[in-house]
């Protein structure tokens, strides 16, 4: 009795490596998953912030600042608005310029906006001073600036500075600053200023009903190509008289790079998961083995009683399955702990010119966790149905022993 309550303990530890392997498997996981999310969410959110999700501009192949206006009075407008998915839609106009002070000079581009512009995006990434109001009849000369713009010219909210427009007649303008926004995006807050369209307009001899173009904000960032397409179907094949037509831009075809850069997060995510699935499956094909080895005699006995094969695989699967579940209850115990953790302190820094962010990002996402468990559950238990037919070569005769 004592050798058997002996060998009856051998496979706890075992048990024990097993469930603490699968947990941390699970973990490392979810963790994976919610920082690429997180950094997909944060980074197209921004890039959004500045560019919308889709444009509609002159199709003049012009990629300078300096574009061919269109009329807002479109007539394709009210069909884009009744498409499902489409949130919002804002007229703007671009103009490069040299913002120029006492000491710095900086080239920049004026965005103009109107009173129909979405303010969402640069409230939440407002840090100084406050944005400005905007009017159909009075031309405001309040801007907004980024952080890093005001660093390099050494300007605070309520200065004024002079902006130069090089064309002929050189003309300029004097703003003044109503508010400081910070993005992290350096390549964007390098450049960009927002100001009244009007100014814009007027700098272009342009009539007041001409822009640069539409923005156009959607509801889901993952039917953007598939609305992208609608729109273009509706505005892409309009041609005006003077032979020129319109043009539709998704945010993904404008900024290639940085989507292409979020896409491949995702293969890093995918090849981490399968690594901790695999070593998840390794993990309990090795615990299996061992419980069966250990309990060879009770097979024995099993099978001398009558007791088939395949029912008492299953009965093994069944006690590994309880193995996994154990192991995937502290994996996302854990899991979760370490991503609230980071989500509300921000623990974990990163390096804001590489990454754009100044925390890791968490965002996290209940579909995801339950595929990562149900997806980590199935292949774990389809590992060991291999493993788990060393049973049918154990007899009875061999392995029942009378003392």
């Amino acid at each position: 009795m004592n050798k058997s309550s002996g060998s009856g303990n051998l496979s706890r530890p075992f048990i024990r490596i097993t469930t603490i392997a699968v947990a941390l498997s699970l973990s490392i996981m979810i963790i994976s998953v919610a920082v690429v999310t997180g950094f997909k969410k944060e980074i197209s959110e921004k890039t959004i912030g500045f560019g919308s999700h889709i444009q509609i501009l002159n199709y003049d192949g012009n990629r300078s600042y300096e574009t061919k206006p269109i009329n807002e009075n479109q007539e394709c407008l009210p069909k884009i608005k009744a498409l499902n998915g489409i949130r919002h839609i804002q007229k703007f106009a671009l103009k490069p310029g040299i913002i120029k002070t006492e000491n710095d000079i900086q080239g920049v581009v004026i965005k103009g906006i109107a009173p129909d512009f979405d303010w969402s995006f640069f409230k939440k990434s407002l840090v100084d001073g406050d944005i400005f109001e905007l009017s159909d009849t009075i031309t405001t000369n309040k801007v907004l600036i980024s952080k890093t713009l005001s660093l390099l010219l050494r300007l605070k909210v309520g200065d004024k500075f002079s902006m130069y427009f090089v064309q002929d007649p050189p003309r300029a303008r004097v703003f003044t600053i109503s508010g400081i926004y910070d993005t992290k995006m350096s390549e964007f807050d390098k450049v960009f200023i927002l100001g009244d369209i009007r100014h814009v307009q007027k700098l272009n001899d342009w009539k007041d009903d001409q822009i640069t173009g539409f923005e156009i904000l959607v509801d889901d960032f993952d039917k953007i190509e598939d609305l992208t397409m609608q729109v273009d179907d509706i505005a892409g094949l309009i041609f005006f008289e003077d032979g020129s037509r319109l043009k539709v831009q998704s945010i993904i075809e404008k900024y290639p790079t940085i989507f292409d850069w979020l896409n491949l997060q995702d293969m890093n995510a995918i090849v981490l998961i399968v690594i901790m699935v695999i070593v998840a499956g390794i993990n309990m094909v090795s615990g299996l083995l061992i419980i069966i080895l250990e309990r060879t005699k009770m097979i024995g006995v099993l099978k001398a009683m009558g007791a088939e094969n395949p029912l008492i695989r299953r009965v093994f699967l069944i006690q590994s399955g309880f193995i996994i579940i154990r192991g995937l209850i502290f994996g996302n115990l854990f899991g979760l702990a370490l991503c609230i953790i980071q989500q509300q302190f921000g623990i974990i820094k990163l390096d804001e010119a590489s990454y754009y962010l100044a925390t890791v990002p968490i965002h996290l996402n209940v579909i995801h966790i339950l595929l990562l468990n149900i997806g980590t559950f199935l292949i774990t238990i389809a590992m060991l149905v291999i493993p788990s037919m060393v049973i049918s070569r154990i007899s009875p005769e061999k392995t029942i022993k009378f003392d």
